[in-house]
């Protein structure tokens, strides 16, 4: 897709969201617009306040983009990588901007690399570089200059830019100017922030493309198949989205609605467990062990420390989630209250508990299991045995009820752990299964044999097509198929699908579709034997995304829009492993080395 874009102002509307690429290190992620602004980065970590906010309103931007007139824009990712390259057409040149945080990335030191390219004819470039810490709040003070670097501070962040020696210090901000690029040329912007002083003199612009190339090129599966390039970046995102050696953020923004100028918002920027389960088993799929590495540890540490009390989501450090807070002087994302922090750090959701399960059993299948993690087994299922039986808050964070897929997790889980435990282990677990899948059959089941949302619920939920798909029941037991017909006909619209119906409202007026059950409803249909049909899922879906290929939570049918937090890492995850189940890609094991 491409449009025609004007120069973006302060306090002007942000982009629809399929039009913002993704630029990660694993420590924080940058979203930039169409019209080459930073439009969102947080730091130094991902749920700290953010320097660029224009996502919400708020002050704080970096701009690259052409001088006067109007372009029209496209991108793309270089293969392999979370390398943007903004492409921009005006009306005598082509201008291009290849855009990255450095990668492996630092915890305290964010890189940030911006590399204009002229095509063929010199190209002018406006340049606004104007951070502020603290969702905008705090202007750049303590400015020095230093030959072609300047040297500032904004809250509690030491600032050092390279590439600026043509601009100037602007009223209206920091610092702003046109850079003229001959033909052919090139032009490097260097921007760091960081939580102290910058004591070194920082390696070359070369120097950390290089690092940045070289990075990415190690962590990457090689995948072969038609669906390649759009598992791979899935891939990408995934790995850029974890901390090393931690969790997994949901989505790297806060605060952006679930339907058009309303809805509900929520802050994304923290680890979810069961997260982590979906990534770590794609990876498994796919032969990248690193991946399903941090899960593992992430998951581990977490069931290790917490117990019975084990929360749904995490910082990405493993602290707990900050309580909900509303910033009420930011404008927001169009009819969207900004807002921090969670509330889920108080519920309990059992499924979590299946879900640490199986990604503990994958590693353990793969010999990549330790004894952390073979104790963290043991707790999981501790936990499950005292707690199977109590409401929880399910898969979609409702008020707590008997939610009937989060006992059929744990059903799934214990199997799967089971699986690959010592025979007087997987006796027990087993057992405990049989029984919590009989309690349930006993009071989960509609009359005409489907699952049901809860025991007192007779409606259908989509999240109850991942039960069977993840080895809760064989996939010839008859309450697979009936749950897979029944939540079809009552959740899908136009080839996408729903959680569930809140109302008597019609589809889509409440909500927009998900795209992680549209990828589960792939799952289902292959396991069912339908090959045709799971195609037909798995290519609807996955067309669900903008120019840049990033997924939100929700996709809104009717207007053809994405909806939610940006970009959804467990979409990325089920994206994957659907193309991965459904042969879309196949990996080239004698390109990993493990």
């Amino acid at each position: 897709m491409s449009g025609t874009e004007t120069e973006p102002t302060a306090g002007s509307m942000p982009a629809v969201l399929r039009a913002y690429a993704l630029l990660a290190d694993g420590y924080r992620g940058a979203l930039i617009g169409p019209g080459g602004n930073v439009a969102w980065l947080c730091a130094p970590g991902w749920s700290d306040p953010a320097v660029f906010s224009a996502l919400l309103g708020g002050a704080g931007r970096f701009l690259v983009a052409p001088a006067g007139g109007r372009f029209v824009w496209g991108g793309h990712y270089e293969p392999g990588s979370l390398v943007w390259r903004s492409r921009w057409v005006t009306g005598d040149g082509i201008i291009e901007s290849r855009e990255a945080l450095v990668f492996p990335g630092e915890a305290d030191r964010l890189v940030l690399l911006r590399q204009v390219r002229a095509l063929e004819r010199p190209a002018r470039v406006r340049v606004v570089l104007d951070p502020r810490a603290d969702f905008g709040r705090e202007p750049v003070r303590d400015v020095a200059r230093d030959g072609d670097r300047w040297l500032a501070r904004t809250g509690g962040l030491h600032l050092r830019f390279r590439g600026g020696a043509g601009l100037r210090r602007d009223r209206q901000g920091f610092l702003a100017g046109e850079l003229t690029v001959p033909a052919g040329g090139r032009h490097d912007l260097v921007l760091e922030l960081a939580t102290g002083p910058h004591d070194q003199p920082g390696e070359s612009a070369g120097e950390l493309w290089r690092t940045t190339e070289h990075h990415w090129a190690g962590v990457m599966p090689s995948l072969a198949g038609p669906a390649r390039r759009d598992a791979t970046l899935a891939y990408a995102v995934l790995r850029g989205m974890t901390r090393p050696g931690g969790g997994m953020v949901a989505a790297a923004t806060t605060a952006l609605p679930e339907r058009a100028m309303a809805g509900r918002n929520y802050d994304y920027r923290y680890a979810w467990l069961r997260d982590q389960s979906f990534a770590g088993q794609a990876a498994a799929l796919v032969g990248r062990y690193d991946l399903l590495d941090d899960a593992v540890t992430f998951l581990t540490d977490r069931v290790l420390a917490d117990g019975d009390r084990l929360a749904p989501a995490y910082t990405v450090d493993g602290d707990p989630v900050p309580p909900e807070r509303s910033l009420g002087d930011l404008p927001g994302y169009p009819g969207s209250e900004v807002r921090t922090g969670n509330r889920v750090g108080g519920q309990l959701q059992l499924d979590c508990f299946g879900e640490a399960l199986m990604v503990l059993a994958a590693a353990q299948r793969s010999d990549r299991l330790d004894s952390d993690g073979q104790q963290a087994m043991r707790v999981a299922v501790g936990a499950i045995e005292r707690r199977w039986s109590q409401p929880d808050s399910g898969i979609w964070e409702l008020p707590a009820r008997q939610w009937t897929h989060s006992k059929l997790i744990c059903v799934a889980g214990l199997r799967a752990a089971a699986g690959s435990a010592p025979p007087r282990l997987a006796a027990a677990w087993s057992t405990l299964a049989d029984r919590i899948l009989a309690e349930t059959a006993a009071n989960g089941l509609a009359p005409d044999g489907h699952w049901r949302r809860a025991y007192d619920d007779d409606r259908v939920d989509a999240a109850l097509l991942l039960p069977g798909i993840r080895g809760a029941l064989p996939p010839q037991d008859p309450r697979v198929d009936r749950t897979r017909r029944a939540v079809l006909a009552q959740l899908t619209q136009d080839g996408y699908l729903y959680r569930f119906r809140p109302d008597r409202r019609p589809l889509g007026d409440a909500e927009g579709a998900f795209l992680l059950c549209g990828f589960a409803a792939a799952l289902a249909a292959w396991q069912a034997g339908d090959a045709v049909e799971a195609n037909r899922w798995f290519e609807r879906n996955r067309a669900a995304c903008g120019p840049p290929g990033l997924y939100t939570e929700e996709y809104d049918v009717q207007q053809r829009q994405l909806r939610g937090n940006l970009p959804q890492a467990f979409v990325h995850a089920l994206m994957l492993e659907t193309a991965a189940t459904l042969g879309q890609v196949e990996p080239c094991y004698q390109d990993f080395d493990g």
